[in-house]
């Protein structure tokens, strides 16, 4: 993982996060609508600064900002997590909320995808997200995952337990596709 610490896709740059993108995460990490199934709204910069040091920067593999190609704005976060013993992945993210519906996420999930099984031959990727939040779901459906069912009450979320539907996409699927 660490070779592919910065991809590119059609009109995203991943790349490590660093404390150059503070301010662009902030404008998201402080949008109720952008965090609702995640946390809670940051209200100080300096929250998510903490946030770049202590998560991001700390561990680093694996974890990406979205950068438009065209402005250099940093406009989320993916990543993706590999199982080596059973040959797996695990994907999560979050996007501005100014810059969902254009394809964005999915455009960077299929750089992951290909990454996961193309290079690492993986055999299986598999995300979740909160039963309440189907935009992720979309998202997760348009990358080729099948919805595999529902853990009751299994993430904690601004301090509620909430269903989590979980998904994956296995190689020979992914194969069939591309």
């Amino acid at each position: 993982m660490a070779k592919h610490a910065c991809m590119e896709s059609e009109r995203l740059f991943l790349r490590p996060v660093t404390m150059h993108d503070a301010v662009d995460m902030f404008d998201y990490t402080s949008d109720e609508e952008t965090t609702r199934f995640l946390y809670e709204p940051h209200t100080e910069l300096q929250q998510t600064e903490k946030m770049i040091g202590n998560y991001f920067m700390k561990e680093p593999i694996g974890k990406y900002a979205l950068v438009l190609k065209e402005s250099g704005k940093m406009i989320g976060a993916i990543e993706f997590r590999v199982d080596d013993w059973n040959k797996s992945g695990d994907l999560g993210f979050t996007l501005n909320r100014r810059f969902w519906g254009n394809g964005y996420m999915t455009e960077a999930g299929n750089t992951l995808l290909h990454l996961a099984f193309t290079i690492l031959e993986l055999e299986r990727v598999h995300a979740a997200h909160d039963v309440n939040n189907p935009m992720s779901g979309n998202v997760l459906r348009r990358l080729g995952m099948t919805q595999e069912g529902i853990l009751r009450k299994s993430e904690m979320i601004r301090g509620t337990l909430a269903d989590s539907a979980y998904y994956s996409i296995l190689k020979e699927e992914y194969t069939i596709r591309f």
